[in-house]
């Protein structure tokens, strides 16, 4: 056979680039890799024809069609014949302006208007012209009554704020109207309906330039609202008409549950003489959701409760009175069940023998006893004290807890900022300001004595200084003081020189990435963690909750209903009597698992008007949705992450979120946080939604050591002042170090026998530049949850035998 010859390419062949198809795949690649395989397509029976026009148009129709019926529908729901009436709180934003001057021009609007008045003071007005019925509730107005007036708009369907033009073009708003409507914008405003009354007592040829103005200022807070005019009848007509048809705002956190404002509320004792528990009887028109009558029902002010039957009495303010004779007779809506009512429970009772314990064995026991025998007993006597009194004062162990030498940990993880602030930043000296107080009025006191006729300014000095609290101003300026420190330095405190870091800071731990790095949530919770109850998952509970609520076929709305509330106590009722100026409860209808504590985290932002800022477990009185009580919360930062960083302090414009134990409570829910002021008024400092209700979230203080560079390698640099014993350089050797100009790095070894150390750098360091050590430990609220009930006198002794049992238990720690 003859050698077939083959061509080979030479070296000058020309050869061409690849073609580069990016980061997918070539068509050939594809195939290649399928190797002829086809997958296997889902089959679908769905129609895909595309729609033609009129289909278009027709499906845009219907659901036009399908949304204009929701409105109707819930229209319909309030003011006609057998449903509950529009309930309107008259709110005037002047101290000055009355109230029923408003009522009356409204009442004498039509000819044919019916007024009727019940005996809690409820005004209710039926418009045969407009087949609609209206009731009118007016709060007390006043310095003190904003609470009130605040519970009065939660359960409203429409607000009608009165403004007078007789107080000027600037003055629509005075300092309580301001007051008043901050709260309630932070609250949630119902449907509101503004009314400008007096403007027919102006000259006619400034009476539009006076409204004009006071559009623009009401166009500002509220840019979707017209100003109406309310001085004669017709205008008292038109306003009813708006208050009739206009869309009404919902609000969610009372529409998802059924609520009832009391129109006739009586209380009739137990038949035992000696208990001291009756029955409260609470009539009104039900709103919202339907009850279920197995449930739990809350009174602002009283506490929760259970119920024991429904009954629907006729309803005596109907707009056709012809028809009274029809539903005469009182009939049963609904009895509960005693074996499925909801507990009233709050807490988780923990089985102390539930985990496994195991006794101590005998050598266990004899190295004990022989540790406690080494140990001295030291006795620190004051100064100047006898042998008499030094024998009152109790011994103390020489090897002290190193819980006990921790500032930040003094006695309990929940009052280390306390300690900590009073020692590791600067604060001021008490007495100087004891001295210089004393020194000038002792100067204010000669003066007087020297001369014979004080003059009007000295008077009045003296009256200023009289009505200080010199005590409030101290305790104001440390707080601004260690707040600015906080600020400038935020986390950074100097390491003891008395007490090696490894025990002062032995609760804390180093973190490669606070964001990354992994922390149990269930890690070393506190005790009152085994109080309180946890969802799997909340907001898939939340949202089951909520479906559950809406498809309920209870108690209906819109019926004039009687609530029977069972077990109050008289006591309790006769203090909430004389503490009320009316006779207007409020009933809400609780959801599943609302009355139960857990750990409830909200959202909170300060208002602009407070510039003192708020330290971290400082008093608040809290009013969260429904409910009002009063925490110390604590504050962390509002991000996104599974770790969230304690904040010492909450400062102005800021937002953080709080953590508090609070009985459970579904969003959306408004949150109001509020300071009792040395005046004992209260001061709106924050504003916010309710986040969650988990116990699981993770806040976690952090400590900066800091330390400073003596000698300076390219890569490496001595530090100091970081620590002060070898010891604690080799326990904290794993941590890694930051630097104030952004450098990385470890601690390499240590250097002699105090403290300074070897660090190496992914970089050369500055002069003036300055390693950290973050350090972290989880902190956790305090149980410090008191509901805002009124106070009967077993009430105090109870709370006062707290108090006291509590303090045992803390001496008893120490």
């Amino acid at each position: 056979m003859a050698d077939h010859a083959f061509h080979r390419p030479g070296p000058l062949k020309q050869t061409n680039k690849a073609h580069k198809t990016g980061r997918h795949r070539s068509k050939g690649a594809i195939d290649n890799a399928q190797k002829g395989k086809i997958g296997l397509r889902p089959i679908s029976h769905k129609h895909k024809q595309q729609q033609r026009k009129e289909q278009r148009r027709n499906q845009m129709n219907q659901l036009r069609k399908n949304k204009r019926e929701e409105v109707l529908e819930q229209k319909r729901k309030l003011g006609g014949q057998n449903t509950a009436p529009f309930l309107v709180c008259v709110l005037p934003m002047h101290e000055q302006i009355d109230p029923m001057s408003a009522l009356e021009i409204l009442q004498s609007c039509d000819s044919e208007l019916v007024v009727e008045k019940s005996p809690s003071g409820i005004v209710y007005i039926n418009l045969p012209r407009f087949k609609q019925r209206f009731a009118f509730v007016t709060p007390p107005v006043g310095r003190g009554n904003e609470l009130i007036a605040l519970d009065y708009l939660k359960v409203c369907d429409t607000t009608l704020l009165l403004t007078s033009a007789a107080f000027g073009d600037d003055e629509i708003f005075d300092r309580w109207g301001q007051r008043i409507f901050n709260m309630m914008s932070a609250q949630g405003i119902p449907t509101p309906v503004v009314a400008l009354m007096d403007l027919e007592s102006i000259n006619p040829k400034r009476r539009p330039a006076t409204k004009q103005a006071a559009q623009k200022i009401i166009s500002k807070l509220l840019p979707e609202e017209k100003i109406m005019q309310l001085d004669t009848a017709s205008e008292g007509l038109n306003v009813m008409r708006r208050i009739g048809g206009q869309k009404k705002r919902i609000l969610h956190n009372v529409a998802n549950r059924p609520h009832l404002f009391g129109d006739v509320v009586e209380f009739k004792p137990g038949s035992d003489p000696s208990d001291d528990l009756g029955t409260l009887e609470v009539t009104g028109f039900l709103r919202g959701q339907s009850l279920n009558v197995n449930g739990l029902v809350h009174i602002p002010g009283l506490g929760d409760f259970q119920l024991s039957q429904v009954v629907a009495p006729p309803d005596p303010y109907k707009l056709d009175k012809s028809r009274d004779g029809e539903n005469s007779e009182v009939r049963l809506l609904d009895r509960s069940d005693p074996s499925k009512r909801t507990s009233l429970q709050s807490e988780n009772i923990p089985d102390p023998m539930d985990a496994e314990q195991t006794w101590p064995t005998e050598e266990e026991i004899a190295a004990s006893q022989a540790e406690t025998k080494k140990m001295k007993l030291v006795k620190r006597v004051p100064k100047g004290y006898s042998e008499y009194q030094a024998a009152w004062i109790p011994d103390v162990e020489e090897v002290e807890d190193p819980e006990g030498k921790d500032d930040d940990d003094m006695s309990e993880d929940v009052d280390d900022d306390e300690e900590d602030d009073d020692e590791d930043f600067m604060s001021c000296d008490n007495k100087s300001f004891e001295d210089e107080y004393e020194k000038r009025d002792s100067d204010t006191e000669e003066f007087q004595d020297s001369v014979s006729v004080a003059s009007e300014a000295a008077i009045n000095d003296e009256k200023y200084d009289q009505q200080m609290d010199f005590q409030e101003e101290r305790e104001t300026l440390k707080k601004l003081q260690q707040a600015r420190t906080d600020q400038l330095w935020p986390d950074e405190i100097d390491t003891p020189l008395d007490v090696p870091a490894r025990e002062r800071f032995q609760k804390y731990r180093g973190l490669e990435s606070f964001r990354t790095s992994p922390w149990d949530a269930k890690e070393n919770l506190p005790a009152d963690y085994a109080r309180i109850y946890q969802f799997q998952n909340f907001d898939r509970t939340k949202r089951r909750i909520l479906n559950e609520a809406k498809e309920f076929e209870g108690v209906l709305p819109g019926f004039y209903v009687t609530l029977y509330v069972i077990n109050v106590p008289e006591s309790r009722w006769n203090a909430f009597k004389s503490a009320q100026l009316n006779d207007n409860i409020i009933v809400y209808g609780m959801l599943p698992h609302e009355h139960q504590m857990c750990v409830m985290n909200v959202v909170l932002q300060r208002i602009p008007d407070s510039e003192v800022p708020l330290k971290s477990k400082e008093q608040l009185i809290i009013q969260c949705g429904y409910r009002r009580f009063v925490v110390n919360p604590i504050y962390s930062q509002h991000t996104n992450g599974d770790k969230h960083k304690f904040e010492r302090y909450f400062r102005p414009y800021e937002t953080v979120c709080a953590t508090f134990f609070a009985p459970i409570q579904f969003p959306p829910a408004p949150v109001l946080a509020f300071k009792v002021n040395p005046d004992s008024t209260l001061a709106l400092v924050a504003r916010g939604r309710l986040l969650s209700c988990n116990p699981d979230r993770i806040v976690l203080k952090r400590v900066v050591l800091s330390g400073h560079p003596m000698r300076i390698n390219r890569k490496s640099a001595s530090i100091r002042y970081m620590f002060f014993y070898k010891e604690d350089v080799e326990y904290f050797k794993p941590v890694k170090l930051r630097t104030k100009c952004g450098r990385l790095g470890h601690i390499k070894e240590s250097l002699g026998t105090h403290g300074h150390m070897k660090c190496y750098f992914d970089g050369q360091l500055r002069s003036y530049d300055t390693a950290f050590m973050y350090l972290y430990k989880r902190v956790f609220p305090k149980w410090t949850y008191e509901d805002c009930l009124v106070r009967t006198a077993e009430h105090e002794r109870q709370h006062a035998s707290a108090n006291r049992r509590s303090s045992q238990q803390v001496a008893m720690e120490e």
